[in-house]
């Protein structure tokens, strides 16, 4: 869980506890009456756990402040959409995350997106596309409409040739050897890259391999200076807070600074293609043995 996260949790308790001493109401009456343990009240108050609903219109109904329950309520459905699990986003399937993505993409004029392994979702091809969902399927172990989900995500691409939108991507020089697929989907994919880098209003930078690790952050997606989404193992962050977005900004900037885009970027693909080819030529059984990428980045989902 993020600070962000946890800092909302705790200003949530902190209103909570505010609200309850203004009533005159102590934590352990207000616990006798719930029939609650004693140090639940204090849990709740100090951030340790998340209330419920049934827990806000407990304190609603014995401090008499029920006109402050819709507000209460919608602070905790913000605090749900904060930190959500893989397990309830993928629970039908991946396409609907696609769609989530569609609307989240077109309502953001400039969306910066860094990733250390793997290729952005905007840049992929439907092959490598489905080699990606087919890991997540596997992996989290939720229904196959792997072909629903390819077909939304190369519709997400429509939104790359719009005029008011800006976009500029960066991956790690190790995004260009780490197999999704095989290695006639690992070219392909390469080879949209190549042609990426002339594309108008799309930057392409590449971080080289052998960079000092000045930020050395996880993947993340800035849609303006609004939202970050942060893809963990296990659930997806929205980082709102504008402290934290700002030091986003920064370790993107940073890593930008590092990256090469035009001629030195199609040279370092150049060059992952050349590697690709010449270990299948030296033994075919290496094909599949660059790095293979098993546990999905999700943007990637």
């Amino acid at each position: 869980m993020t600070s962000s996260v946890q800092q909302q949790r705790e200003a949530l308790g902190q209103r909570l506890r505010e609200i309850r001493r203004t009533a005159g109401l102590t934590g352990r009456e207000l616990a006798r009456r719930e029939g609650w343990h004693e140090s639940k009240v204090s849990k709740i108050e100090y951030g340790k756990i998340k209330p419920s609903d049934l827990d806000l219109r407990a304190y609603c109904l014995h401090t008499g402040t029920d006109d402050q329950l819709p507000d209460l309520i919608a602070t905790l459905r913000h605090l749900d959409a904060a930190y959500l699990e893989w397990r309830r986003i993928l629970a039908t399937g991946t396409r609907h995350r696609q769609h989530q993505s569609v609307k989240l993409e077109a309502g953001a004029r400039q969306l910066r997106n860094w990733q250390p392994q793997v290729i952005p979702g905007l840049l992929q091809t439907a092959d490598y596309a489905e080699a990606i969902l087919r890991y997540g399927v596997a992996f989290y172990r939720i229904p196959d409409d792997v072909d629903a989900g390819v077909s939304k995500r190369m519709e997400r691409q429509r939104v790359l040739y719009r005029r008011d939108h800006r976009f500029h991507f960066l991956i790690a020089e190790q995004a260009l050897y780490t197999t999704v697929g095989d290695r006639d989907v690992m070219v392909g994919q390469l080879d949209r890259l190549y042609s990426i880098l002339g594309m108008a209003r799309v930057t392409l930078g590449i971080v080289p391999l052998m960079t000092e690790a000045l930020a050395a952050v996880e993947n993340f997606v800035m849609f303006d200076n609004r939202i970050v989404k942060v893809e963990g193992a296990t659930a997806e962050l929205t980082i709102t807070q504008p402290r934290e977005i700002a030091i986003y900004g920064q370790a993107f900037d940073i890593l930008a600074g590092q990256s090469v885009t035009g001629n030195a970027a199609r040279a370092l693909i150049r060059r992952a293609i050349a590697a690709r080819d010449s270990r299948l030529d030296a033994d075919p059984t290496v094909a599949e043995s660059c790095s293979p990428a098993r546990l999905p980045r999700l943007d990637n989902l």
